[in-house]
């Protein structure tokens, strides 16, 4: 007897279905950035921990998928329109991240020799935009269909993967005096409304580093 699926459970694996190819996207977008960034000169910082962090993507929409279908979570309203939003805008922050940032973006950590630091978009307000919005999307996307047991690891998890990939994404961006001038008083995630916290000078595009810089990038992130 075939697997029967009801409406709500099979409009959200085209949700998933269609997370996963923005991923293979980013994936394009990223390759094509790492050729360029390596032609001017940047070099990939190595990063033991990228592996559980593509691992830890893939389990998640797996997961939220695998437990909708087998465990029959039910679509509850009052719970799925709020994650739905959320995903819909930390999909969008993503993106936004990604035009901002142009060809500096990427999923790995490059240590980009005078390629420049963004201060624009939303970089003007934070340092880590981006790992802000793929921590949303990764709680709200199992939510929205209650996959919460998927939600809940998956969430612990990443915050043991973040936090080993911030730090190290930050060894090579806070070495760099000029983006501790211009970044260094931001807040990592969220706008704080602190003084001091936006840009040190007018907002530019790209400011000329003395030293390298690194690409923050998601991960397929």
């Amino acid at each position: 007897m075939g697997l029967t699926l009801s409406p709500t459970a099979t409009a959200y694996l085209i949700v998933v279905a269609a997370v996963a190819l923005l991923r293979f996207a980013e994936l394009a977008v990223s390759a094509r950035n790492r050729r360029a960034m390596m032609r001017d000169g940047a070099v990939p910082v190595p990063e033991r921990n990228f592996g559980w962090m593509a691992l830890l993507h893939t389990a998640i929409l797996g997961g939220a998928a695998a437990e909708v279908v087998w465990l029959h979570r039910p679509f509850l309203p009052a719970l799925a329109l709020p994650a739905l939003v959320c995903l819909v805008l930390a999909t969008w922050t993503r993106w936004w991240v990604i035009q901002t940032l142009g060809q500096l973006w990427n999923v790995g950590i490059m240590d980009s020799t005078r390629q420049g630091i963004v201060d624009t978009g939303p970089y003007r307000w934070v340092r880590h935009p981006n790992y802000t919005a793929v921590f949303v999307e990764l709680l709200a996307l199992p939510l929205v269909h209650s996959a919460w047991i998927t939600a809940i690891a998956g969430t612990l998890a990443h915050v043991f993967v973040l936090r080993a990939r911030i730090a190290a994404e930050d060894r090579v961006l806070l070495a760099d005096a000029d983006y501790v001038a211009r970044m260094g008083a931001k807040p990592r995630f969220f706008p704080t409304g602190a003084r001091g916290a936006g840009p040190t000078s007018p907002p530019t595009r790209l400011t000329r580093p003395t030293r390298p810089t690194g690409a923050e990038g998601p991960g397929p992130t």
